[in-house]
């Protein structure tokens, strides 16, 4: 099984999720790992929404690249069984990081088409495993726009089968965090 891994936290060694993606992960095999902070996709802007659109035969070469790089994207979402996503909370959102990523794959006519009936996604047969991270505790509150968001887009696309982790009250006092970081590795072994 081949597992795509992507990583956003902008705290590098330091992060939550990508220590509970790590650790969960530890031993596998067959990865794919894009750590998007380490290594960011370019924001969406003229120059990208241009180069999304091109075939590349008429693209300058800097949009071409652009174009190439989500190419690359698409295929590893292609090439993956399952998916395993580390989406910290930011300011009640995911990592704008995280948030290119899915400009870069969402591409009319590769990862969606539109229909008479709408938008359909051409991505299935993919198992998605979100992990979240967050200082307080917004699960089940109107804040939590985390979860409507990645299943949003992923649904986009076509992916639908989607689990998410919890690691919650991070910032809320030691024992509250590592009753929460242990919660969600157990629910991760179970899952992976």
């Amino acid at each position: 099984m081949t597992t795509l891994v992507l990583k956003s936290s902008i705290l590098g060694e330091y992060s939550q999720s990508n220590q509970l993606i790590d650790a969960a992960l530890e031993g596998k095999t067959n990865l794919i790992e894009r750590d998007l902070a380490a290594n960011p996709v370019p924001m969406l802007d003229a120059n990208v929404a241009t180069a999304l659109r091109g075939n590349g035969d008429d693209l300058a070469p800097e949009l071409k690249a652009i174009l190439d790089l989500s190419n690359q994207l698409v295929d590893e979402i292609k090439a993956a069984d399952q998916i395993v996503i580390a989406a910290p909370m930011y300011n009640f959102m995911v990592p704008t990081q995280l948030k290119n990523w899915f400009d870069l794959i969402a591409r009319a006519g590769v990862t969606f088409s539109y229909t008479e009936q709408g938008p359909v996604g051409l991505i299935d047969n993919k198992k998605v495993i979100v992990v979240t991270t967050r200082g307080g505790l917004h699960k089940d509150s109107p804040r939590n726009s985390i979860e409507s968001y990645v299943c949003t887009m992923l649904g986009f696309i076509g992916i639908t089968d989607v689990q998410y982790v919890y690691a919650e009250a991070l910032n809320m006092g030691e024992e509250s965090a590592q009753a929460s970081r242990e919660q969600a590795l157990k629910q991760l072994a179970e899952i992976i």
